[in-house]
Protein backbone atom coordinates (compact mmCIF):
# COMPACT_ATOMS: atom_id res chain seq x y z
CA UNK A 1 0.00 0.00 0.00
CA UNK A 2 1.57 3.28 -1.15
CA UNK A 3 1.15 6.05 1.41
CA UNK A 4 1.26 9.55 -0.15
CA UNK A 5 3.80 12.15 0.93
CA UNK A 6 2.63 15.72 1.51
CA UNK A 7 4.31 19.12 1.86
CA UNK A 8 3.66 21.05 5.08
CA UNK A 9 4.57 24.72 5.39
CA UNK A 10 6.15 25.12 8.84
CA UNK A 11 7.26 28.76 9.01
CA UNK A 12 8.33 31.82 7.03
CA UNK A 13 11.05 34.20 8.19
CA UNK A 14 13.82 36.47 6.93
CA UNK A 15 16.46 34.05 8.22
CA UNK A 16 16.05 30.51 9.51
CA UNK A 17 18.31 28.47 11.77
CA UNK A 18 18.15 24.70 11.89
CA UNK A 19 19.91 21.77 13.55
CA UNK A 20 20.08 18.47 11.67
CA UNK A 21 20.22 15.39 13.89
CA UNK A 22 21.61 12.72 11.60
CA UNK A 23 23.02 12.77 8.08
CA UNK A 24 21.05 14.59 5.38
CA UNK A 25 21.75 14.74 1.66
CA UNK A 26 21.62 18.30 0.34
CA UNK A 27 20.21 17.36 -3.03
CA UNK A 28 21.25 20.42 -5.07
CA UNK A 29 24.81 20.34 -3.73
CA UNK A 30 25.11 16.53 -3.60
CA UNK A 31 26.83 16.70 -0.22
CA UNK A 32 26.00 15.07 3.11
CA UNK A 33 25.50 17.41 6.05
CA UNK A 34 24.73 17.21 9.77
CA UNK A 35 24.69 19.86 12.48
CA UNK A 36 23.78 23.55 12.67
CA UNK A 37 23.10 25.77 9.67
CA UNK A 38 21.45 29.05 8.77
CA UNK A 39 19.52 29.90 5.64
CA UNK A 40 18.90 33.38 4.25
CA UNK A 41 18.01 35.16 1.03
CA UNK A 42 21.00 36.38 -0.95
CA UNK A 43 20.82 37.87 -4.43
CA UNK A 44 18.51 35.85 -6.64
CA UNK A 45 18.91 32.68 -4.57
CA UNK A 46 19.37 31.47 -1.02
CA UNK A 47 22.54 31.03 0.99
CA UNK A 48 23.32 28.18 3.40
CA UNK A 49 25.78 29.05 6.17
CA UNK A 50 27.50 26.72 8.63
CA UNK A 51 30.39 28.07 10.66
CA UNK A 52 32.81 29.70 8.24
CA UNK A 53 31.43 27.79 5.25
CA UNK A 54 28.67 28.96 2.92
CA UNK A 55 26.98 27.67 -0.21
CA UNK A 56 24.87 29.51 -2.77
CA UNK A 57 21.78 27.67 -3.96
CA UNK A 58 18.90 28.37 -6.33
CA UNK A 59 15.55 29.56 -4.98
CA UNK A 60 14.80 26.19 -3.37
CA UNK A 61 16.84 23.44 -1.78
CA UNK A 62 15.93 20.09 -0.22
CA UNK A 63 17.53 18.03 2.59
CA UNK A 64 16.73 14.32 2.50
CA UNK A 65 17.53 12.15 5.56
CA UNK A 66 19.72 9.14 4.83
CA UNK A 67 18.23 7.30 7.84
CA UNK A 68 14.59 8.46 7.96
CA UNK A 69 13.67 6.41 11.03
CA UNK A 70 16.35 7.90 13.27
CA UNK A 71 17.04 11.34 11.76
CA UNK A 72 15.26 14.56 12.74
CA UNK A 73 15.70 18.31 12.50
CA UNK A 74 15.07 21.08 15.03
CA UNK A 75 13.61 24.48 14.15
CA UNK A 76 13.88 27.09 16.92
CA UNK A 77 11.24 29.72 17.67
CA UNK A 78 8.42 28.42 15.49
CA UNK A 79 5.32 30.56 15.99
CA UNK A 80 2.19 28.63 16.99
CA UNK A 81 -1.35 29.95 17.44
CA UNK A 82 -0.74 32.71 14.89
CA UNK A 83 -3.04 35.69 15.63
CA UNK A 84 -4.79 33.79 18.44
CA UNK A 85 -4.67 34.77 22.11
CA UNK A 86 -2.27 31.89 22.90
CA UNK A 87 0.26 32.86 20.19
CA UNK A 88 3.82 32.01 21.24
CA UNK A 89 7.09 30.63 19.94
CA UNK A 90 8.58 27.23 20.66
CA UNK A 91 11.38 24.99 19.43
CA UNK A 92 9.99 22.13 17.36
CA UNK A 93 11.37 18.80 16.13
CA UNK A 94 10.41 17.13 12.85
CA UNK A 95 11.05 13.97 10.88
CA UNK A 96 10.99 13.56 7.10
CA UNK A 97 12.63 15.76 4.47
CA UNK A 98 13.37 19.46 4.97
CA UNK A 99 13.01 22.07 2.24
CA UNK A 100 13.90 25.75 2.07
CA UNK A 101 12.24 27.93 -0.54
CA UNK A 102 12.66 31.59 -1.36
CA UNK A 103 9.33 33.37 -1.16
CA UNK A 104 9.70 37.05 -2.10
CA UNK A 105 12.36 38.26 0.37
CA UNK A 106 11.79 35.53 2.95
CA UNK A 107 12.56 31.85 3.49
CA UNK A 108 9.73 29.33 3.65
CA UNK A 109 10.44 26.11 5.52
CA UNK A 110 8.66 23.05 4.13
CA UNK A 111 8.53 19.56 5.64
CA UNK A 112 7.83 16.57 3.38
CA UNK A 113 6.27 13.77 5.40
CA UNK A 114 4.00 10.78 4.82
CA UNK A 115 0.31 11.45 5.47
CA UNK A 116 0.13 8.83 8.24
CA UNK A 117 3.14 10.27 10.11
CA UNK A 118 1.64 13.72 9.66
CA UNK A 119 -1.64 12.55 11.20
CA UNK A 120 0.08 11.16 14.30
CA UNK A 121 1.51 14.63 14.92
CA UNK A 122 -1.74 16.46 14.07
CA UNK A 123 -3.78 14.46 16.54
CA UNK A 124 -1.15 14.88 19.25
CA UNK A 125 -0.95 18.62 18.47
CA UNK A 126 -4.67 19.32 18.09
CA UNK A 127 -5.56 17.72 21.41
CA UNK A 128 -4.21 15.71 24.32
CA UNK A 129 -3.04 12.22 23.42
CA UNK A 130 -4.93 10.93 26.49
CA UNK A 131 -8.29 11.16 24.67
CA UNK A 132 -10.35 8.00 24.21
CA UNK A 133 -9.23 5.68 21.41
CA UNK A 134 -12.56 5.97 19.57
CA UNK A 135 -12.37 9.78 19.56
CA UNK A 136 -8.76 9.62 18.35
CA UNK A 137 -9.79 7.24 15.54
CA UNK A 138 -12.64 9.55 14.52
CA UNK A 139 -10.25 12.49 14.41
CA UNK A 140 -7.72 10.53 12.36
CA UNK A 141 -10.40 9.91 9.74
CA UNK A 142 -11.60 13.50 9.51
CA UNK A 143 -8.08 14.97 9.52
CA UNK A 144 -7.09 12.60 6.72
CA UNK A 145 -10.29 13.33 4.80
CA UNK A 146 -9.95 17.10 5.14
CA UNK A 147 -6.36 17.07 3.92
CA UNK A 148 -7.02 14.87 0.89
CA UNK A 149 -10.14 16.87 0.03
CA UNK A 150 -8.04 20.05 -0.04
CA UNK A 151 -5.49 18.43 -2.34
CA UNK A 152 -8.27 17.28 -4.65
CA UNK A 153 -9.90 20.69 -4.56
CA UNK A 154 -6.68 22.43 -5.57
CA UNK A 155 -6.16 19.98 -8.40
CA UNK A 156 -9.71 20.52 -9.66
CA UNK A 157 -9.32 24.31 -9.53
CA UNK A 158 -6.09 24.14 -11.51
CA UNK A 159 -7.56 21.65 -13.96
CA UNK A 160 -10.63 23.84 -14.55
CA UNK A 161 -8.59 27.04 -14.60
CA UNK A 162 -10.75 28.52 -11.87
CA UNK A 163 -9.78 31.53 -9.80
CA UNK A 164 -10.61 30.96 -6.14
CA UNK A 165 -12.08 34.24 -4.93
CA UNK A 166 -12.68 34.83 -1.23
CA UNK A 167 -13.42 38.56 -0.98
CA UNK A 168 -16.47 40.42 -2.26
CA UNK A 169 -16.93 44.11 -1.55
CA UNK A 170 -19.13 47.07 -2.33
CA UNK A 171 -19.82 50.45 -0.80
CA UNK A 172 -22.18 48.81 1.67
CA UNK A 173 -20.67 45.36 2.28
CA UNK A 174 -17.35 43.65 2.84
CA UNK A 175 -17.71 39.87 2.71
CA UNK A 176 -14.65 37.66 3.10
CA UNK A 177 -13.90 34.14 4.16
CA UNK A 178 -10.58 32.49 4.98
CA UNK A 179 -9.55 29.13 3.62
CA UNK A 180 -6.35 27.88 1.99
CA UNK A 181 -6.02 30.34 -0.88
CA UNK A 182 -2.68 31.65 0.38
CA UNK A 183 -0.91 28.25 0.45
CA UNK A 184 0.61 28.11 -3.01
CA UNK A 185 3.89 26.31 -2.36
CA UNK A 186 2.74 23.48 -0.10
CA UNK A 187 -0.30 21.33 0.58
CA UNK A 188 -1.10 22.49 4.09
CA UNK A 189 0.27 24.83 6.77
CA UNK A 190 1.26 23.76 10.27
CA UNK A 191 -0.93 26.08 12.34
CA UNK A 192 -4.61 26.49 13.28
CA UNK A 193 -5.34 28.04 9.88
CA UNK A 194 -5.22 24.43 8.65
CA UNK A 195 -4.51 21.74 11.25
CA UNK A 196 -2.02 22.02 14.09
CA UNK A 197 1.11 20.13 13.11
CA UNK A 198 4.06 20.37 15.49
CA UNK A 199 6.22 17.48 14.30
CA UNK A 200 7.39 15.12 17.00
CA UNK A 201 7.75 17.96 19.51
CA UNK A 202 5.01 16.43 21.64
CA UNK A 203 5.64 12.76 22.20
CA UNK A 204 2.88 10.71 20.64
CA UNK A 205 0.91 8.50 22.97
CA UNK A 206 0.93 4.88 21.71
CA UNK A 207 -2.86 5.14 21.40
CA UNK A 208 -2.50 7.97 18.87
CA UNK A 209 -0.27 5.77 16.74
CA UNK A 210 -2.77 2.94 17.26
CA UNK A 211 -5.68 5.18 16.18
CA UNK A 212 -3.91 6.23 12.98
CA UNK A 213 -2.78 2.67 12.23
CA UNK A 214 -6.22 1.15 12.81
CA UNK A 215 -7.83 3.68 10.45
CA UNK A 216 -4.99 3.78 7.92
CA UNK A 217 -6.27 5.13 4.62
CA UNK A 218 -9.86 5.51 5.85
CA UNK A 219 -11.74 8.58 4.68
CA UNK A 220 -15.30 9.85 4.57
CA UNK A 221 -16.94 9.79 1.15
CA UNK A 222 -20.09 11.38 -0.24
CA UNK A 223 -21.18 10.77 -3.84
CA UNK A 224 -17.78 9.27 -4.57
CA UNK A 225 -15.75 12.30 -3.43
CA UNK A 226 -13.70 12.63 -0.27
CA UNK A 227 -15.55 14.77 2.27
CA UNK A 228 -14.27 18.21 3.21
CA UNK A 229 -14.49 17.10 6.85
CA UNK A 230 -14.23 20.23 8.98
CA UNK A 231 -14.02 20.44 12.78
CA UNK A 232 -13.97 23.05 15.54
CA UNK A 233 -13.43 23.08 19.29
CA UNK A 234 -17.02 23.58 20.44
CA UNK A 235 -20.12 23.99 18.27
CA UNK A 236 -22.11 25.41 21.19
CA UNK A 237 -24.76 22.72 20.82
CA UNK A 238 -25.71 23.10 17.14
CA UNK A 239 -23.41 22.79 14.14
CA UNK A 240 -23.22 25.28 11.27
CA UNK A 241 -23.62 24.98 7.49
CA UNK A 242 -20.43 24.94 5.43
CA UNK A 243 -21.65 27.64 3.04
CA UNK A 244 -22.25 30.08 5.88
CA UNK A 245 -18.55 30.00 6.75
CA UNK A 246 -16.73 29.42 3.46
CA UNK A 247 -17.63 29.46 -0.25
CA UNK A 248 -21.32 29.19 -1.19
CA UNK A 249 -21.26 25.44 -1.82
CA UNK A 250 -23.67 23.11 -0.06
CA UNK A 251 -22.21 19.86 1.27
CA UNK A 252 -25.09 17.56 2.30
CA UNK A 253 -22.89 15.90 4.93
CA UNK A 254 -22.18 19.26 6.64
CA UNK A 255 -25.58 20.28 7.89
CA UNK A 256 -27.02 21.97 10.96
CA UNK A 257 -27.48 19.22 13.56
CA UNK A 258 -28.38 19.11 17.22
CA UNK A 259 -25.32 17.91 19.19
CA UNK A 260 -27.20 15.48 21.41
CA UNK A 261 -27.83 11.78 21.69
CA UNK A 262 -31.24 11.93 20.02
CA UNK A 263 -29.57 12.18 16.59
CA UNK A 264 -32.66 13.71 15.02
CA UNK A 265 -32.95 16.72 12.73
CA UNK A 266 -36.56 17.74 13.36
CA UNK A 267 -35.75 18.93 16.89
CA UNK A 268 -33.15 21.48 15.80
CA UNK A 269 -34.43 24.94 16.76
CA UNK A 270 -34.37 27.66 14.11
CA UNK A 271 -31.70 30.08 15.32
CA UNK A 272 -31.74 32.34 12.27
CA UNK A 273 -34.11 34.73 14.05
CA UNK A 274 -32.94 37.11 16.77
CA UNK A 275 -35.36 36.03 19.48
CA UNK A 276 -34.62 32.34 18.96
CA UNK A 277 -30.86 32.94 18.81
CA UNK A 278 -30.94 34.98 22.01
CA UNK A 279 -32.94 32.34 23.88
CA UNK A 280 -30.51 29.64 22.75
CA UNK A 281 -27.32 31.57 23.53
CA UNK A 282 -28.57 32.61 26.96
CA UNK A 283 -29.79 29.08 27.68
CA UNK A 284 -28.05 25.96 28.93
CA UNK A 285 -29.05 23.03 26.70
CA UNK A 286 -28.37 19.36 27.30
CA UNK A 287 -25.91 18.65 24.48
CA UNK A 288 -22.67 16.68 24.23
CA UNK A 289 -20.35 19.71 24.24
CA UNK A 290 -21.97 21.25 27.32
CA UNK A 291 -19.52 19.75 29.80
CA UNK A 292 -17.34 20.96 32.64
CA UNK A 293 -15.75 17.54 33.15
CA UNK A 294 -12.07 18.44 33.47
CA UNK A 295 -11.01 14.90 32.63
CA UNK A 296 -12.74 15.13 29.27
CA UNK A 297 -11.65 18.73 28.62
CA UNK A 298 -8.03 17.76 29.24
CA UNK A 299 -8.43 15.15 26.50
CA UNK A 300 -9.34 17.85 23.98
CA UNK A 301 -7.50 20.93 25.18
CA UNK A 302 -3.73 21.31 25.38
CA UNK A 303 -2.34 23.40 28.22
CA UNK A 304 -2.51 26.67 26.27
CA UNK A 305 -6.06 25.91 25.12
CA UNK A 306 -7.13 25.54 28.74
CA UNK A 307 -6.18 29.20 29.27
CA UNK A 308 -9.67 29.78 27.85
CA UNK A 309 -12.12 28.38 30.40
CA UNK A 310 -15.49 29.58 29.06
CA UNK A 311 -16.23 28.28 25.61
CA UNK A 312 -19.71 26.68 25.64
CA UNK A 313 -21.18 30.01 26.78
CA UNK A 314 -19.17 33.19 27.25
CA UNK A 315 -19.45 36.92 27.89
CA UNK A 316 -17.34 39.88 26.74
CA UNK A 317 -17.69 43.57 27.65
CA UNK A 318 -16.35 46.52 25.65
CA UNK A 319 -16.69 50.20 26.45
CA UNK A 320 -17.77 52.27 23.45
CA UNK A 321 -14.31 53.82 23.12
CA UNK A 322 -12.59 50.42 23.40
CA UNK A 323 -14.85 48.94 20.74
CA UNK A 324 -14.42 51.90 18.40
CA UNK A 325 -10.62 51.77 18.64
CA UNK A 326 -10.58 47.98 18.29
CA UNK A 327 -12.76 47.91 15.16
CA UNK A 328 -10.69 50.65 13.53
CA UNK A 329 -7.35 48.95 14.24
CA UNK A 330 -8.52 45.48 13.23
CA UNK A 331 -10.49 46.43 10.10
CA UNK A 332 -8.41 49.37 8.88
CA UNK A 333 -11.68 51.29 8.47
CA UNK A 334 -12.52 54.43 10.43
CA UNK A 335 -16.13 53.98 11.52
CA UNK A 336 -15.83 56.85 13.98
CA UNK A 337 -17.63 56.13 17.24
CA UNK A 338 -19.38 52.75 17.10
CA UNK A 339 -23.03 53.40 17.77
CA UNK A 340 -24.49 49.96 17.23
CA UNK A 341 -23.87 46.44 15.92
CA UNK A 342 -26.85 44.77 14.27
CA UNK A 343 -26.97 41.13 13.09
CA UNK A 344 -28.16 41.06 9.46
CA UNK A 345 -28.01 37.32 8.85
CA UNK A 346 -27.53 34.32 11.12
CA UNK A 347 -26.80 30.71 10.30
CA UNK A 348 -28.53 27.65 11.72
CA UNK A 349 -26.25 27.56 14.78
CA UNK A 350 -26.98 31.19 15.61
CA UNK A 351 -23.62 32.29 14.23
CA UNK A 352 -23.73 35.74 12.66
CA UNK A 353 -22.91 35.54 8.95
CA UNK A 354 -23.39 39.25 8.27
CA UNK A 355 -23.06 42.03 10.88
CA UNK A 356 -23.94 45.68 10.33
CA UNK A 357 -21.50 47.97 12.13
CA UNK A 358 -22.99 51.42 12.60
CA UNK A 359 -20.52 54.23 13.26
CA UNK A 360 -20.69 58.00 13.44
CA UNK A 361 -18.60 58.22 10.24
CA UNK A 362 -19.51 55.07 8.38
CA UNK A 363 -21.88 52.12 8.32
CA UNK A 364 -20.81 48.81 6.77
CA UNK A 365 -22.04 45.22 6.65
CA UNK A 366 -19.16 42.76 7.27
CA UNK A 367 -18.94 38.96 7.01
CA UNK A 368 -18.43 36.04 7.01
CA UNK A 369 -18.03 34.65 10.51
CA UNK A 370 -14.24 34.71 10.80
CA UNK A 371 -14.06 38.24 9.41
CA UNK A 372 -16.48 39.27 12.15
CA UNK A 373 -14.42 37.47 14.77
CA UNK A 374 -11.21 39.11 13.57
CA UNK A 375 -12.68 42.62 13.68
CA UNK A 376 -14.13 42.24 17.18
CA UNK A 377 -11.04 40.89 18.95
CA UNK A 378 -7.30 41.47 19.16
CA UNK A 379 -6.91 37.83 18.12
CA UNK A 380 -10.10 35.95 17.22
CA UNK A 381 -13.43 36.22 18.99
CA UNK A 382 -14.34 32.74 20.25
CA UNK A 383 -17.21 32.52 17.75
CA UNK A 384 -19.68 34.69 15.85
CA UNK A 385 -22.63 33.12 17.70
CA UNK A 386 -23.35 36.07 19.95
CA UNK A 387 -25.99 38.63 20.79
CA UNK A 388 -25.23 42.29 21.46
CA UNK A 389 -26.58 44.27 24.40
CA UNK A 390 -25.96 48.03 24.44
CA UNK A 391 -26.06 49.60 27.91
CA UNK A 392 -26.25 53.39 28.28
CA UNK A 393 -25.70 54.99 31.68
CA UNK A 394 -25.40 58.72 31.19
CA UNK A 395 -22.27 59.27 29.13
CA UNK A 396 -21.03 55.72 29.74
CA UNK A 397 -21.85 53.30 26.93
CA UNK A 398 -20.94 49.62 27.04
CA UNK A 399 -21.47 46.80 24.57
CA UNK A 400 -21.93 43.34 26.09
CA UNK A 401 -21.48 40.29 23.87
CA UNK A 402 -23.08 37.06 25.09
CA UNK A 403 -21.70 34.20 23.02
CA UNK A 404 -21.88 30.49 22.30
CA UNK A 405 -19.19 28.03 21.22
CA UNK A 406 -15.57 28.18 20.15
CA UNK A 407 -14.78 28.19 16.44
CA UNK A 408 -16.76 28.07 13.22
CA UNK A 409 -18.96 25.18 14.36
CA UNK A 410 -18.91 23.26 11.06
CA UNK A 411 -18.59 19.46 11.09
CA UNK A 412 -17.20 17.62 14.09
CA UNK A 413 -17.36 19.33 17.48
CA UNK A 414 -14.17 18.22 19.24
CA UNK A 415 -15.49 18.60 22.77
CA UNK A 416 -18.79 16.97 21.84
CA UNK A 417 -16.98 14.09 20.13
CA UNK A 418 -14.71 13.66 23.17
CA UNK A 419 -17.80 13.33 25.36
CA UNK A 420 -19.24 10.76 22.93
CA UNK A 421 -16.00 8.76 23.06
CA UNK A 422 -16.04 8.89 26.85
CA UNK A 423 -19.63 7.61 26.84
CA UNK A 424 -18.71 4.54 24.79
CA UNK A 425 -19.65 5.55 21.23
CA UNK A 426 -17.58 3.89 18.50
CA UNK A 427 -15.67 6.10 16.09
CA UNK A 428 -17.99 5.15 13.23
CA UNK A 429 -20.95 6.33 15.34
CA UNK A 430 -19.20 9.61 16.16
CA UNK A 431 -18.55 10.22 12.45
CA UNK A 432 -22.12 9.27 11.51
CA UNK A 433 -23.43 11.76 14.09
CA UNK A 434 -21.53 14.77 12.74
CA UNK A 435 -21.33 13.86 9.03
CA UNK A 436 -24.82 12.71 8.11
CA UNK A 437 -24.96 10.48 5.04
CA UNK A 438 -21.18 10.16 4.61
CA UNK A 439 -19.63 6.75 3.95
CA UNK A 440 -16.55 5.47 5.78
CA UNK A 441 -14.17 3.72 3.37
CA UNK A 442 -10.48 2.81 2.97
CA UNK A 443 -9.15 4.57 -0.13
CA UNK A 444 -5.39 4.05 -0.41
CA UNK A 445 -4.40 2.48 -3.69
CA UNK A 446 -7.45 3.83 -5.54
CA UNK A 447 -5.91 6.95 -7.07
CA UNK A 448 -7.63 9.41 -4.77
CA UNK A 449 -5.02 12.12 -5.32
CA UNK A 450 -6.21 12.62 -8.89
CA UNK A 451 -8.98 14.87 -10.16
CA UNK A 452 -11.58 12.23 -9.39
CA UNK A 453 -11.56 9.74 -6.57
Amino acid sequence: MDIPVIKVGIMTDLEVSCTLKGDYLIEHLAIIFSGILKVKVLGSGICLVSGDQSWMCPDRINFRPLEPLTSSFILPKVTIGIDFHWERKEDQVFKGSLGFMRYQDTIQVINEISIEEYLVSVISSEMSATASLEFLKAHAVISRSWLLAQIQKNKRLKYDGQEYQTTFGSADELIRWYDREDHLNFDVCADDHCQRYQGITRSADPRVEQAVLQTSGEVLLFDGFICDARFSKCCGGITELFENVWEPVNHPYLQTIFDNRLQTTNLVPDLTGEAEAAAWILGNSDVFCNTSDKKILRQVLNDYDQETNNFFRWKLVYSQSELSELVKSRSGIDFGIIENMIPVERGGSGRIIKLKIVGSLRTLIVGKELQIRKILSQSHLLSSAFIVEKLVNGEDVNFILYGSGWGHGVGLCQIGAAVMGDQGYRYSEILAHYFRGAELKEKYGEGFIGIGV
